[in-house]
């Protein structure tokens, strides 16, 4: 193999001049251990296949028992937290010792800990099991219900090298030495166990001893309360007090949330620049620090009054970037150039035809997104997150089109197919997967479907790039027209942005980078009004008709703006402007066909601001007033240019284009929406009012039956608070108050204390709708007149359906009696079916739930006692496996035992039997299901032989899985007709493992 090659800003360490080339059998590129090693440690990662890696030491592999750190000694440092003395001929064994591959380091310090009695876990998913995550995005995520107390601990001490994912910044990839999308967090974690005191002293030895960074470059920041710990740093390790910063809750204090576990952090950082001093370093500099390690001390508890109490079981939490780390060791100016992430941008540059270390800046910031983006993409669909429009999927989708535009601008281009370009993610994405071996192993197992995931989403992106790109700059060239002729500033509107969104897949990142870069704004706000618009009405199950710019320019190209007079009427003469039969235009339509009308003017209210669509009909006349067709229209949406587009069905006639026609409302349905949205504005009012000022709307629902409003909240409402909210929005009814509506400039609406309503647009001048002394809203939908019209308002239910977001369902007027009859119905065939009075029914289903419960009981006694009784006739099945130990094992199926009785069965085999024993049993309890168990005595498991390991593999031929503890485990399957040979394939292994364990 050829020598290493360095990248342009890699430099030699420790004046050691070059490495020598050696031949590919020295490279061993194994699965790290899961223990330390005893005699051999790792000198490069897959990734410097293409590059020299300046180590410490011209030496490349080490082979000593006393060379790799993890290894010394690990009984007695599991004990002691003591601080090895820094000394130059410490620092210079280090150095010849310790090779500086990103590998080698999360190897080193995942054996540093374990070394230390920590238990070295696997990394989580980066889809989390949290629900109050999207993504995993710290290392301590999959620890959090330890932490807060949820589950017990399981080891008491852990570390792990954990995936982790963020993006809430990712405009600064690349333009920072330090931000990443992807990255792997290494972490040590107390449950209980050790604290402050080890916690400091370990990082301080893993900093200075194990990886060798000079003390005199290591700063330390503490919360500045905490005087504990700037007493550990300053007496017992020894950094000096101009060198520890004490720092603020903002910066040094932890929080779980509003209430819960909390505790301060301290923080380790490295100095590029000590020449410049100590005076006045400010630790928040990136061009001289970063902070490369954290340790968070939770021991208090904060109260709901935000008072704290100390914990009884104090943690430990710690975070240690590994690309930070490589950086400093590997001696280069930013995360992107260490080789966890170089050789990616490396094979980049090689499709651009571009030299990296001669690129100018804006070069070298777009092959640095490619590099880090490209890592976060292939570990989230390894860990199957697939591009979408939502949630997790739109991360993908939306940092794959981020790599997509960033390699075009670069002039990558993939393989011609078609006559279309082709993908090259395929291509840079194999480099991600070959450096993948030490991070997820399941990686490249996965491969080919992950770059057939990015093939497919690469091909469909650039489908429609071309066309948006150049629709962009149109708007962009407008926008900057129409910002100098009218002297203000140059803003893409949120309609624009979403039509770019939803026609042409950009996500509205990608249009604000375009935009921001041609001096443009983006009115994000407008964006997210239309996004929610398109979400409710998908909810709804809408069938919109998008007038898209491919096939509904030339439709609308000579229609003007719909004009509403909903306001004022619920009738008007119209003329049809156009006709959409399935999304193309038609000049007539007969009877039968579904139809979208568009209207010159219209008393129709269009789906918006949470408001859905009015229904009504559609009448064309002939001579004499004679009805001609009637039109029903079931549904109303505006599409571009504030055009409303009527959706119906033709019920009578033919409808053609140009004809006029009755445009009517009904009435009785506008009422309705008309009461609940009023009722909403009531409903925001009595929140804040009673509940909390700062409430804000996250969404809402004016429909004819009902209204839902969600809003901004952290705790569940009391019935007793739900009582309050009721009776004062009835006596807010019940004033009679009428109602205000105005239009006014923006500005002067904001001044009056108007608040903005979930998914409104607002242009200069707004819409305001106020019920004097209680609310004033910027609002387009329609509302009652005067509050008595509501009649009686009443809330249904209420829940939370988002970390901090609840929601509240209500009817009010007619929708409400129509409620009340509807249960009264309910009510009154319930009182037959039990043959009680009204106010009887809740002591008689008690009365039915109990006896249920106790039925339940006796069928499970039952059940437990018939498999105890199966037990003991199978019991004489116990067979002998080993030579050295007789072990007495029973592998049987118990037919259909449910898991509960199967488990109970178990346990009673293991003690009949007696140590040494073992015992596997299976049941099909139900159509589709399969249950397992394994029970091992004490002796089977001190050979080494543990039952959660075992029964997975076998759970897994029945289509299923599961887990426990060594000496008892359970799991289950799919597919029962595959038990006789699981079991079958259980006894062979158990008595394989048995004889040559036993023997």
């Amino acid at each position: 193999m050829a020598a290493l090659k360095l990248p342009h800003s890699l430099r030699p360490i420790h004046g050691h001049r070059s490495l020598f080339a050696f031949p590919a059998s020295a490279m061993l590129f194994l699965k790290p251990p899961s223990r330390p090693l005893s005699n051999c440690s790792f000198a490069t990662s897959p990734g410097f296949h293409s590059r020299t890696l300046a180590f410490f030491s011209p030496g490349i592999l080490t082979c000593s028992s006393s060379s790799f750190r993890g290894a010394r000694n690990n009984q007695s440092r599991a004990k002691s937290a003591s601080v090895q003395p820094v000394t130059e001929e410490l620092m210079e064994e280090q150095s010849k010792n310790s090779p500086v591959s990103g590998d080698s380091i999360r190897q080193r310090f995942l054996d540093f800990y374990a070394s230390r009695g920590h238990k070295i876990l696997p990394s989580a998913s980066l889809v989390p099991e949290d629900p109050t995550v999207l993504l995993t995005i710290a290392g301590m995520l999959p620890f959090k219900p330890i932490f807060l107390g949820k589950i017990p601990r399981q080891v008491p001490r852990a570390t792990t090298s954990q995936r982790c994912i963020r993006t809430n910044d990712v405009e600064n990839v690349g333009r920072t030495a330090r931000h990443q999308t992807f990255f792997e967090m290494l972490g040590n974690f107390s449950f209980g166990d050790y604290f402050k005191k080890e916690a400091i002293q370990w990082s301080w030895e893993l900093s200075t001893v194990e990886f060798g960074l000079p003390p005199e470059r290591l700063w330390i920041s503490v919360y500045e309360d905490d005087d504990e710990a700037f007493q550990i740093w300053h007496n017992e390790v020894g950094v000096p007090a101009e060198r520890i910063k004490r720092m603020g809750e903002d910066d040094n204090f932890w929080m779980s949330g509003a209430t819960g576990p909390c505790g301060p952090c301290s923080e380790i950082y490295y100095d590029f620049h000590p020449e410049r001093g100590n005076a006045n370093a400010d630790l928040g500099d990136d061009t001289r620090f970063i902070e490369f390690y954290n340790l968070v001390f939770m021991q208090y508890n904060k109260k709901d009054d935000g008072t704290l109490e100390p914990l009884k079981q104090k943690n430990i939490d710690t975070g240690l970037g590994l690309e930070r780390m490589a950086r400093i060791l590997q001696k280069v100016p930013n995360n992107y150039e260490t080789d966890l992430i170089y050789p990616i941008i490396e094979k980049a540059s090689e499709l651009a035809n571009i030299s990296y270390a001669l690129a100018d800046e804006q070069t070298k910031l777009k092959l640095k997104v490619v590099g880090d983006h490209l890592r976060a993409i292939v570990y989230l669909i390894s860990d199957g997150v697939l591009p979408s429009n939502i949630g997790r999927g739109y991360v993908v989708r939306r940092l794959i089109r981020r790599v997509v535009r960033a390699g075009r601008s670069l002039g990558i281009k993939g393989e011609i197919v078609d006559n279309l370009e082709g993908a090259f993610l395929p291509a840079i994405a194999e480099k991600v997967i070959e450096l993948s071996t030490h991070i997820d192993s399941d990686v490249k197992i996965k491969a080919p479907r992950i770059l057939e995931e990015l093939k497919k989403e690469e091909l469909n992106f650039v489908r429609t790039l071309e066309r948006g790109e150049t629709l962009l700059e149109k708007m962009l060239a407008d926008a900057l027209s129409n910002a100098q002729k009218n002297g203000t500033r140059p803003c893409l509107s949120g309609k624009e942005a979403f039509l770019l969104y939803d026609t042409f897949g950009f996500p509205v990142e990608l249009t604000t980078e375009i935009a921001d870069e041609n001096g443009v704004t983006v009115d994000i706000d407008g964006f997210d009004q239309e996004m929610e618009n398109q979400r409710r009405t998908s909810r709804a199950a809408h069938n919109v008709v998008k007038l898209a710019v491919e096939d509904g320019a030339a439709l609308t190209e000579n229609i003007d703006e719909t004009e509403f007079v909903g306001y004022d009427t619920l009738s008007t003469r119209a003329v049809v402007e156009s006709l959409m039969v399935n999304g193309s235009p038609v000049i007539q339509v007969s009877e039968g066909n579904d139809v979208e009308v568009l209207l010159n003017r219209t008393p129709f209210y269009a789906e918006s601001g949470g408001q859905i669509g009015d229904h009504g009909f559609l009448y064309v006349t002939g001579g004499e007033n004679q009805q001609t067709a009637l039109v029903e229209i079931k549904d109303v949406q505006k599409s571009v240019g504030d055009i409303f587009v009527h959706k119906g069905t033709i019920r009578e006639g033919i409808l053609e284009v140009g004809r006029e026609v009755e445009a009517a409302v009904d009435a009785k349905l506008r009422q309705r929406a008309k009461v609940h949205h009023t009722a909403t504005h009531l409903l925001q009012a009595a929140l804040k009012k009673l509940i909390d000022q700062e409430i804000s709307q996250a969404g809402s629902l004016v429909a004819f039956d009902r209204l839902r409003f969600d809003f901004n909240y952290g705790h569940a409402l009391t019935d007793t608070q739900l009582e309050d909210i009721e009776q004062l929005i009835n006596e807010w009814i019940g004033a009679a108050a009428y109602l205000e509506t105005k239009v006014m400039p923006l500005t002067d609406a904001k001044e009056a204390g108007a608040i903005a309503m979930f998914g409104e647009k607002y242009g200069e001048q707004v819409r305001v709708v106020e019920v004097p002394g209680v609310s004033m809203e910027l609002c387009g939908g329609t509302h009652v007149s005067n509050t008595s019209e509501i009649r009686v308002f009443k809330i249904i239910s209420e829940q939370g359906i988002a970390a901090g977001v609840r929601r509240i369902e209500a009817v009010a007027g007619e929708a409400l009696i129509e409620y009340i009859n509807a249960r009264e119905s309910y009510l009154k065939n319930l009182c037959s079916m039990l043959k009680v009075k009204a106010e009887e029914v809740t002591p008689r289903v008690e009365k039915l739930l109990e006896d249920l419960r106790m039925s339940r009981n006796e069928v499970a006694d039952l059940r437990t006692k018939a498999a105890a009784y199966k037990a003991l006739m199978i019991a004489s099945k116990a067979f002998e496996v080993g030579t050295s130990q007789k072990i007495r094992v029973i592998v049987e199926s118990m037919d259909d035992v449910d898991a509960d009785s199967l488990k109970v069965a178990a346990e009673n085999l293991i003690d009949t039997l007696q140590d040494p024993a073992a015992v596997i049993l299976g049941s099909s309890p139900e159509e589709g299901k399969v249950s397992l168990v394994a029970a091992f005595t004490p002796t089977v498991v001190g050979l080494g032989i543990q039952a959660g390991k075992f029964i997975g593999p076998i759970a897994k031929l029945c289509g299923g899985g599961g887990g426990g503890r060594p000496n008892f485990a359970q799991a289950g399957g799919r597919k029962p007709e595959n038990l006789p040979s699981a079991l079958e394939k259980a006894r062979e292994d158990i008595v394989s493992i048995l004889s040559e364990k036993a023997s």
